[in-house]
């Protein structure tokens, strides 16, 4: 047995032991679990620096979608299986998934916006990305991905949105300047 699928079997094997984690690992695998938080988080950001939101906020949305079929178009090249259809005796909470498993598109997208949020706002990391390891164990206890799978999605996602927020932090229309590689505050409520 190689050491992913040690990993897997470890951690997919707590599996039905505990109600609560259980139900906590499926809520993190859920996509609209994020969306009240992350809705609450976007008006407090709109509030508080409304030009870099009104920039930022839709790049953030178009990056989670390329990210997204960045992910998908990976899953198609490499059309590795997940351990659910690869693998015996695995304790299966959100159903095995139609697509491949390498990356897993949810590593691949909260890491992709951890990593744009953490690039634009550094103090957001200490609750972004202790999130974006609480999904990747999520992925694998239930059953959809090896680890393999999620540590592909955060490399995947990691690089492509520190890669967009760097790319916006030179924009001039952002209203910060960059200089010797780190950004200082502009003008935010223009």
């Amino acid at each position: 047995m190689g050491l992913d699928e040690a990993v897997f079997y470890a951690i997919n094997g707590l599996a039905g032991r505990s109600p609560l984690l259980d139900q906590a690992a499926l809520a993190l695998s859920r996509a609209g679990t994020v969306l009240w938080p992350g809705a609450l988080a976007a008006a407090y950001w709109f509030w508080t620096r409304r030009r870099e939101a009104l920039i930022a906020g839709p790049a953030l949305v178009a990056l989670i979608v390329v990210a997204d079929f960045l992910g998908a178009q990976l899953k198609q090249a490499v059309a590795r299986g997940r351990p659910c259809r690869v693998l015996p005796d695995v304790r299966e909470l959100a159903g095995c998934g139609a697509t491949f498993g390498f990356p897993s598109n949810h590593a691949v997208n909260s890491a992709a916006a951890a990593a744009f949020l953490q690039v634009l706002y550094p103090a957001t990391g200490w609750v972004s990305w202790p999130l974006v390891a609480m999904i990747g164990f999520a992925r694998i206890y239930v059953g959809a991905h090896f680890l393999s799978d999620v540590l592909g999605g955060w490399l995947l996602g990691g690089l492509v949105g520190a890669g967009v927020a760097l790319w916006l932090l030179r924009r001039p229309e952002f209203g910060r300047k960059v200089t010797s590689g780190t950004a200082a505050s502009g003008p935010v409520n223009e």
